[in-house]
């Protein structure tokens, strides 16, 4: 009789098992994730979300050949979202010969015969004809994927953001060759005192100055030290035409237009990004 019992109560639970099995799919696809639609991160500070960044700014050329370009300038920006804003940056800037043009200069000769064949330009001929930048800037948009927290020695954190952006680049360049070493006015054809070719390159206009147009890329991060001040650090990419030594590139012994060529313009920047309205909004 126990032995029948016992078989009767593992028939049972068995049976209850199986039912359990069947009805436990029916209950979770009825179940509602208590999850679904809530923000990621509760009660988290909208940093840059619908507020306006002011950044007064100072950068640095890292890339340039002949003359490094120094500068501060403003950069302004609406973000419309956490990930999403546009923003415009201008920079007046101060130029000045690199270690390598100091170093070329020092080896080039200080004058030249007229009929001399040799093509290396004088001391004067080569450093008036550089060109530089006094006005740079760009119009973009910017997008933020990432952001987050910093942590030194596990106590301090610090809200961060990294950004990308794009855009259209400007540049107004200058150049500095006087009549006096670029007086030749008939660029390429003959030259006015002989009549015959003028295969001086040096002795032409620079033509590597005016305003450029070109692209602008550039990325970086806000590292946030209060709810509406952050030190903003950025790498960026002006992207024009430019001649910057403003002699005879592709040697065909002429300066004109085609040896400019479209070149990278890097710049390494640091700001203090200043957002309003001061008062930082959160997350529900």
């Amino acid at each position: 009789m126990r032995m029948l019992n016992m078989r009767k109560l593992t028939v049972r639970i068995a049976l209850a098992g199986i039912a359990l099995a069947v009805a436990a799919p029916s209950a979770l696809a009825d179940r509602k994730n208590p999850l679904d639609g809530q923000p990621a991160v509760r009660h988290r500070k909208l940093l840059v979300s619908k507020r306006f960044e002011a950044t007064p700014l100072f950068e640095s050329t890292i890339n340039a050949d002949y003359k490094h370009t120094i500068g501060g300038g403003l950069k302004l920006e609406f973000h419309m979202s956490d990930m999403l804003s546009i923003g415009v940056i201008g920079v007046f800037g101060k130029s000045f010969n690199t270690g390598l043009s100091d170093k070329i200069i020092a080896t080039l000769p200080q004058t030249s015969a007229p009929d001399d064949p040799d093509p290396t330009p004088t001391k004067d001929e080569f450093s008036q004809h550089l060109n530089d930048m006094p006005l740079h800037g760009a119009a973009y948009v910017s997008i933020t994927p990432w952001y987050g927290k910093l942590a030194a020695f596990g106590k301090a954190f610090v809200p961060f953001d990294f950004y990308f952006q794009g855009g259209i680049s400007f540049a107004s360049l200058k150049g500095n060759c006087t009549q006096q070493v670029c007086n030749d006015t008939m660029v390429g054809v003959l030259d006015p005192a002989n009549g015959l070719p003028d295969n001086d390159p040096n002795d032409d206009p620079s033509l590597n100055d005016g305003f450029k147009a070109g692209l602008y890329l550039g990325g970086g991060i806000h590292v946030f030290v209060s709810d509406f001040i952050a030190i903003d650090l950025t790498v960026r990419d002006y992207l024009f035409q430019d001649n910057p030594s403003g002699l005879d590139f592709n040697a065909d012994l002429f300066v004109k237009k085609n040896d400019l060529r479209f070149l990278n313009h890097l710049f390494m920047g640091v700001g203090i990004s200043i957002l309003l309205p001061t008062k930082v909004k959160r997350t529900n």
